[in-house]
């Protein structure tokens, strides 16, 4: 997985990262869910606008945090 530098300035916005098909379909099997039942994001959103994600794509968000030090979300890409 490569990190991709945020576009954006801000450090209130985690760090963005797209998951290649294999590391999709190894998130998907640890956790035993389905691409349906992640959480979603819009394609349109600003914040993996320079990603090139197209809807199915799994985004990987980190956040840091001040107790946990670092906390990593998972989203599915949608198109509405």
């Amino acid at each position: 997985m490569a990190k991709n530098k945020n576009p954006t300035p801000n450090a209130l916005v985690p760090v963005h990262t797209k998951l290649s098909e294999k590391d999709k379909k190894v998130l998907l099997e640890k956790y035993h869910c389905k691409f349906q039942d992640l959480p979603r994001i819009l394609i349109t959103d600003p914040a993996i606008a320079h990603l090139g994600v197209k809807e199915g794509d799994v985004i990987m968000i980190e956040r840091k945090s001040r107790t946990a030090g670092e906390s990593v979300f998972y989203r599915g890409v949608i198109n509405e």
